[in-house]
């Protein structure tokens, strides 16, 4: 069976490293790729798999075009208005999205405590993720911080679309401080200035959803607990390889992978 990652920037994924530990400690002769698809491409990505296809894994600028395209799509890809996964499945498409249940568990990996409020920095298809896991976990919470509000309006509707119904507040990413139990990062690390830092201090645990470059200036900052990227993209990588193989995902060993292959990049 044949996998693959889409997005465009996509040589830096990781994914095909995850994915293919998964295959080789169960024994799966699968195969997993990654291919740059553009804006506006997945469509006719998806018209040329044949029946070898199961899986395809999504990224940014793909995640939001790629609910249109399914037969059936899951609740929490529906409310978050983005799929980060399809599975075809005996031509059915399938569009789900493990970024949501992928964040809630890096988080709760490394923090037990209490999930009431938190702040977001950036407000696009992985601010949407994590704050729909955040509510999950409880937050009543959340205060997104852009630089233009009408940028994260996307956002702040599918965050009232959780049963939760949480408070959302949208802040300026360029003044306002970070509050709450939680901070999640999905900005560039070269947006991380020293100002910002010192904006977003005063929160018990930084989600850092970037995995490289590593650390970022957030991540070094950070005094309390510090959730990284390796976690999500490991976490929401097993919850798709469940859903692409119908095994439970070797967790230890995509985790080792991806450490793995983060450090031969640094050297």
């Amino acid at each position: 069976m044949k996998c693959a990652v889409l997005g465009d920037p996509i040589a830096h994924s990781l994914s095909p490293i995850l994915h293919k530990a998964g295959y080789s400690a169960l024994g799966l002769d699968w195969s997993y790729k990654a291919k740059r698809v553009a804006s506006g491409g997945l469509a006719d990505f998806v018209g040329g798999c044949g029946p070898e296809w199961r899986g395809l894994s999504l990224t940014m600028p793909l995640k939001r075009e790629s609910i249109a395209l399914a037969d059936t799509v899951t609740e929490r890809a529906r409310l978050a208005g983005a799929a980060n996964t399809l599975v075809f499945d005996d031509g059915t498409l399938h569009a789900d999205n493990t970024d949501i249940p992928g964040a809630a568990a890096a988080i709760r990996e490394r923090y037990d405590g209490r999930v009431l409020s938190a702040t977001i920095l950036g407000g696009g298809a992985t601010a949407t993720s994590t704050a729909l896991a955040l509510c999950d976990l409880g937050a009543t919470e959340i205060r997104l911080l852009v630089r233009s509000a009408d940028r994260a309006s996307e956002t702040v509707a599918a965050i009232h679309r959780h049963p939760s119904a949480p408070v959302v507040t949208v802040g300026s990413l360029a003044d306002d401080f970070a509050e709450g139990d939680v901070l999640v990062s999905t900005i560039p690390a070269e947006a991380q200035t020293p100002d910002l830092v010192s904006r977003c201090d005063d929160v018990e645990v930084t989600f850092e959803v970037l995995y490289h470059p590593w650390p970022t200036p957030l991540a070094r900052a950070t005094n309390g607990v510090l959730v990284g990227g390796l976690d999500l993209l490991v976490h929401q990588a097993a919850v798709q390889f469940s859903l692409f193989t119908g095994h439970e995902a070797p967790l230890a060993e995509m985790r080792a992978a991806g450490e793995a292959e983060l450090a031969a990049r640094t050297v």
